[in-house]
């Protein structure tokens, strides 16, 4: 058997390891972005996701694909969102939204549709268009009303660790 083995070669048919699956997504690298609301009293609340699309520029979307127990999941059901994809800088942010508080607490600031983090390489302020069902994720596509975006590199991440941009080299 060769030494790269493919997932449909190791798993049973019909079923695929959980955790080959995760680290065979996991070598595409994404920015990081983390998606913000309003919670049910109305203060703002985030969580980090790396599944984050274009979609359309004519109707302007996009989409995120959330863990359907996420709290963050039934928040922007029918609500007003914004995605907001974090500077190379910002890692504290990822890890802050993530689950993992930090020492210093976000900075928000007012978006056009929701909150939004201060300090960020771009955001899409969101109207809710569609929903969709994806398993053990939900799928959200938002209807964009508002893009900015500054002179930042992004946050990287990918194999489970976070990157910066490097240079290209001469091909």
């Amino acid at each position: 058997m060769s030494t790269q083995q493919t997932l449909l070669e190791t798993a049973p048919v019909g079923r695929l390891d959980g955790r080959q699956l995760r680290n065979t997504f996991g070598k595409f690298a994404s920015g990081v972005t983390v998606v913000t609301c309003r919670n049910e009293q109305g203060d703002p609340h985030g969580a980090t996701i790396s599944s984050f699309t274009s979609i359309s520029l004519e109707p302007a979307l996009l989409q995120v694909t959330l863990i359907r127990e996420n709290k963050i999941a039934s928040l922007i059901k029918d609500a007003p969102f914004t995605v907001n994809v974090l500077g190379s800088h910002q890692q504290d942010l990822a890890m802050h939204f993530a689950g993992r508080p930090q020492e210093l607490a976000p900075e928000w600031v007012e978006g056009a549709t929701a909150p939004a983090l201060a300090g960020v390489c771009a955001t899409f302020a969101c109207r809710p268009w569609a929903e969709y069902d994806g398993g053990d994720h939900v799928i959200v596509i938002g209807e964009i009303v508002e893009a900015s975006h500054e002179e930042i590199d992004p946050l990287l991440f990918h194999s489970g660790k976070f990157h910066r941009l490097g240079e290209l080299s001469a091909a």
